[in-house]
């Protein structure tokens, strides 16, 4: 598996999407920090899962686009292009960190979720251009563990440069360097030549967005498999909206804390897309997706179980030694790294089966479609959290995170009854 990082058509992507997604969660982080720590008040929980919903937004409204750009152009030159606005937009972002701008922020962190989508067809649909099918799961989940590394960097990056320790001088550069950085690496992946020549790019999205989902829905089997990977994002999403803010008033832990937490996500995320390359041993394997779906329900209700309570007031926040030397802590740990493990060992056997299924012709524009029903779980289960964290109903983080590792016991039943069959007569 990780001989593919010794060649060009796999590692100048593998290096993009790393600094990327570092960037992009550097942002993110750093808001979401600013949020809890500095700027949120009252509407600390609220502030955090609209941001993860802002962020969202573009994939409903532009993944349509997405695919037809990147099936009508080659995929690399789309890249170096995305590459380069990113550029622009982290400029936006590095004025909103040394400002300490929140709209700013939110501003940037949109058009970061605008480069995301349209970046997303591009590099998932290269990976099946430049590798072969044996070597999809392995490349799949090189790329969500290099995603996923790169978010534990970026989230621990944001909390320091909200921690008022760090110049904002030396975050907005640090944040230049990588994009710069991720730029340059985009020019060496090697050009994958058009996917549908003729191919026009319909500027009317709304059409563009319906027409896709409708033509995803002719294949039961990408059709089941796009509404499965759409919970897992919904369910990540949630969480990570829900975690920080369930932690911090139960257990009292600072910023240190907050960036531990957040790091044992991308572990375990990066440790559970590892091990679905080591089981799948070079074949597309779905068996383990339901039990991972199980396994996610079942630390989604320890974690909200685990942080239930408030936290007595004290003078200082906890410090991360402290909280890793209490049974709580410990446990809390556990949880994240458990729910992000199964995430990754539910996400990229199926989603390698999508790349494996999906008509090369339209392979980036299937995965749009995906992207597309992806980002409306999410937007909608991000929003209906937003709605019941509210004044308005008042429900608790660890509360809805409990409700929704139940409801992660019928995804699990979901992918047994409507998926595995059909991956069994031969769909994947």
């Amino acid at each position: 598996m990780f001989e593919l990082l010794r060649t060009r058509r796999f590692a100048p992507l593998f290096w993009c999407q790393f600094l990327s997604a570092f960037n992009d969660n550097f942002v993110r982080n750093m808001l979401a920090m600013l949020v809890l720590f500095q700027l949120g008040g009252k509407d600390t929980g609220v502030l955090i899962t609209l941001a993860i919903g802002i962020f969202t937004l573009p994939s409903i409204l532009l993944s349509a686009l997405a695919g037809d750009i990147a099936d009508a152009h080659d995929k690399a030159a789309v890249a170096r292009a995305l590459k380069f606005a990113e550029i622009l937009v982290q400029i936006l972002a590095a004025a909103g960190i040394w400002l300490a701008c929140l709209p700013l922020l939110y501003v940037a962190l949109f058009g970061l979720g605008v480069i995301a989508t349209l970046f997303g067809p591009v590099k998932y649909g290269l990976l099946p251009d430049h590798l072969k099918r044996h070597e999809l799961v392995a490349g799949n989940a090189l790329v969500e563990s290099a995603t996923f590394l790169a978010i534990l960097f970026g989230l621990i990056a944001g909390a320091f440069a909200a921690s008022r320790n760090v110049p904002p001088q030396a975050v907005a550069l640090l944040l230049m360097i990588i994009a710069l950085a991720s730029f340059a690496t985009s020019w060496f992946i090697p050009p994958t030549g058009v996917g549908a020549s003729g191919l026009r790019v319909r500027a009317n999205v709304v059409a563009s967005t319906v027409l896709l989902l409708g033509e995803l829905r002719c294949g039961l089997f990408l059709w089941h498999s796009a509404h499965a990977l759409s919970w897992f994002w919904l369910t990540g999403a949630v969480a990570i909206s829900l975690v920080p803010v369930a932690v911090r008033h139960a257990t009292g832990g600072g910023i240190e804390v907050e960036a531990a937490i957040s790091a044992l996500f991308a572990i375990g995320i990066g440790a559970g897309s590892l091990a679905a390359a080591r089981i799948s041993g070079g074949r597309i394997a779905l068996t383990p997706t339901p039990l991972a779906a199980l396994g996610m329900g079942i630390f989604l209700v320890a974690l909200g179980l685990a942080t239930r309570g408030i936290a007595a007031p004290t003078a200082a926040d906890v410090s991360l030694v402290a909280f890793l030397m209490s049974p709580r802590g410990l446990f809390i740990g556990f949880a994240v790294l458990g729910l992000a493990a199964a995430g990754g060992l539910f996400t990229v056997p199926l989603f390698a089966a999508v790349q494996a299924v999906a008509a090369p012709e339209r392979r980036a524009r299937t995965i749009a479609a995906v992207n597309i029903l992806n980002a409306l779980y999410i937007i909608a289960g991000t929003l209906l959290t937003a709605l019941l964290q509210s004044r308005l109903f008042g429900l608790s983080e660890p509360l809805l995170l409990a409700l929704l590792g139940i409801f992660n016991f019928g995804a699990a039943a979901y992918v047994q009854q409507a998926i595995l069959p059909l991956a069994r007569k031969g769909n994947a």
